[in-house]
């Protein structure tokens, strides 16, 4: 069964950084995309990044030029550096990633706080 593995989320203050990280165990010839969502308590999960097999990203216009996702370290781990963190980026983010007939699978999600 593939798992996604993430850390990094805790506490920031506004203005501050933190990178996330996310890693799948499943196999990697059949790994599509892989990116970041987050959902507030009582909201639709909401797309927050993400990377293609060919290195295409994409963002939400919220967090564009605040925050970077990659896939540099390895292809089955995708980093999301947060950059610039407001109080409104408080939530659970969570990883997934998408593979060839299996489709997309989840993380369990890291919490970030943005707060004085």
């Amino acid at each position: 069964q593939v798992q996604l593995v993430e850390s990094g989320g805790g506490l920031v203050q506004p203005g501050g950084s933190l990178r996330l990280s996310c890693t799948t165990s499943g196999s990697i010839s059949s790994l599509n995309d892989m990116g970041w969502y987050r959902q507030a308590p009582g909201k639709q999960r909401e797309a927050v990044a993400g990377i293609t097999r060919s290195g295409s990203t994409n963002y939400a216009g919220s967090v564009k030029g605040r925050l970077t996702i990659s896939r540099e370290k390895a292809w089955n781990t995708v980093d999301l550096q947060m950059n610039r963190l407001k109080p409104e980026d408080t939530t659970v983010y969570y990883c997934y990633a998408d593979y060839i007939r299996l489709g997309r699978t989840w993380g369990q999600g890291t919490q970030v706080t943005v707060s004085s």
